[in-house]
């Protein structure tokens, strides 16, 4: 059990101690701080929640809203939402800040308090440091009955984001509305349920869904994961569906199955989409360290420039910002569209992939074959008796004569491919990853990396 601050937010598991877990007082406490610092330009804020479909949703919603509702801040409820979709509304209401109750990847019992900022960004680690600091000094002032904040529902948001992803230039409706795809997606239980079904529509996709209902009672890990996948990739060969789709609970990250059942792979979900817009229009790209080349590859073939930042969407947007890259995103299957907002967006990602299967008219195992092809493996260790700060001293002096970045844990690039060692910002563990050309290369790798620790 477990309870982690950090820049991709206030996320623990449900149930247990205050500040071991993430418990009501927690909740309360750290939703208190986050309303504090937004009344700091605006003494009657408005801030946009939704939450995605988790067991522990209502309570952990319900908390927040009224919390936010008693420091005197006026509050608008998406209820079941998208990541994305929330990221859209609080620019579109001209919000100061919002909310997302979700822990992404993690597994039921987990929960988490994703904030955003007036432009429906995540918070930067200066202001998630602030927030913390406030929490910690108990320094929480309440509004009197008079003061209180006023909340209402709203039920546009999603047709907004969709509506904005149909209009988007590198998506071709028409393209794909000819070609006739039809597709599986896994639903993973959660809000990809409600909004998936209605952006397929819109595109003129045929489609199945599994895990479809909105219990929050995951059918398997939701990470969208090879391992976790098989029931996906079983359901496309059975249906003879061109392509599945899998996304995670909040729909912000995004991962392909091919027609023949065989894994895109999420870290070429990226890479794909990217491939369709730079043959569009040349531009920059962004992705993090622990990220494949193959989207450096990519961008050098259409003469764009290639940056990698730190792990964690605030600095890969930043990054993009300082570079004006057209597309980003991470290797773990999060696709940010700039031009529709700077935020991983799964639904996005559906629609931008279609468009390249529909203009190149390929299929995905095609398309996938065709790009920079690396192996990637991502393994963990426990943090537990681990002294980090002593690790990452030996593993410089160790690997002295080679090119090493430590922007983000520390990065080794070796001739035959690269090792990222890195502290998680979302659950107890070191994470360790390694690419090259095999896979025999890139465990070899991480054995070497391992084996000096």
């Amino acid at each position: 059990m477990s309870l982690i601050k950090s820049i991709s937010g206030i996320r623990g598991t449900i149930g247990g101690k205050k500040g071991d877990n993430l418990t009501p007082i927690d909740i309360v406490e750290s939703i208190a701080g986050f309303a504090t610092w937004v009344k700091k330009t605006k003494a009657r804020p408005k801030v946009v929640v939704g939450r995605d479909g988790r067991m522990s949703g209502v309570m952990v919603s319900q908390l927040a809203i009224q919390t936010l509702i008693g420091m005197g801040v006026d509050v608008v409820d998406l209820d079941f939402s998208t990541t994305p979709t929330v990221e859209m509304y609080v620019p579109y209401v001209k919000a100061d800040a919002g909310i997302i109750f979700t822990a992404s990847h993690n597994p039921k019992e987990w929960n988490a308090l994703k904030f955003l900022d007036g432009k429906g960004e995540f918070i930067s680690a200066a202001i998630g440091e602030e927030i913390l600091s406030t929490i910690k000094a108990g320094n929480l002032d309440f509004a009197q009955v008079d003061e209180m904040g006023k909340l209402e529902a709203a039920d546009d948001a999603l047709d907004i984001h969709i509506d904005a992803i149909l209009k988007n230039r590198f998506v071709n409706v028409d393209a794909i509305k000819t070609s006739g795809f039809k597709v599986v997606v896994d639903c993973i239980n959660s809000t990809g349920a409600m909004a998936i079904p209605p952006l397929l529509d819109a595109l003129g996709v045929q489609y199945t869904l599994i895990n479809e209902e909105i219990s929050g009672n995951f059918a398997h890990n939701p990470e969208p994961l090879p391992a976790h996948l098989v029931q996906l990739s079983e359901a496309v060969i059975s249906d003879g569906a061109a392509l599945g789709i899998s996304v995670d609970p909040d729909v912000d990250r995004l991962a392909f199955v091919c027609e023949d059942g065989s894994m895109l792979g999420e870290e070429l979900t990226l890479v794909a989409v990217a491939d369709h817009i730079l043959s569009l229009e040349k531009g920059n790209t962004v992705s993090n360290l622990s990220s494949t080349r193959a989207l450096a590859d990519v961008t050098k073939k259409h003469g764009g420039s290639y940056l990698a930042a730190a792990v964690g969407e605030v600095n890969v947007v930043n990054a993009m910002k300082v570079t004006n890259a057209i597309i980003g995103g991470e290797g773990n299957g999060g696709v940010i569209l700039p031009e529709l907002h700077y935020g991983r967006d799964a639904m996005a990602g559906i629609a931008l992939f279609l468009s390249y299967l529909a203009i190149r008219n390929q299929q995905a195992s095609e398309v996938r074959n065709a790009l920079p092809q690396y192996t990637i493996i991502k393994d963990k260790m426990d943090v537990a008796g681990l002294d980090l700060k002593a690790v990452f001293s030996r593993l410089k002096s160790t690997f002295t004569s080679e090119k090493l970045n430590d922007i983000d844990g520390l990065k080794i690039d070796f001739a035959e491919g690269w090792v990222h060692f890195r502290q998680s910002n979302t659950e107890p563990i070191v994470r360790i990853y390694a690419e090259a050309k095999n896979e025999e290369t890139a465990r070899l790798l991480i054995d070497k990396v391992k084996s000096s620790i």
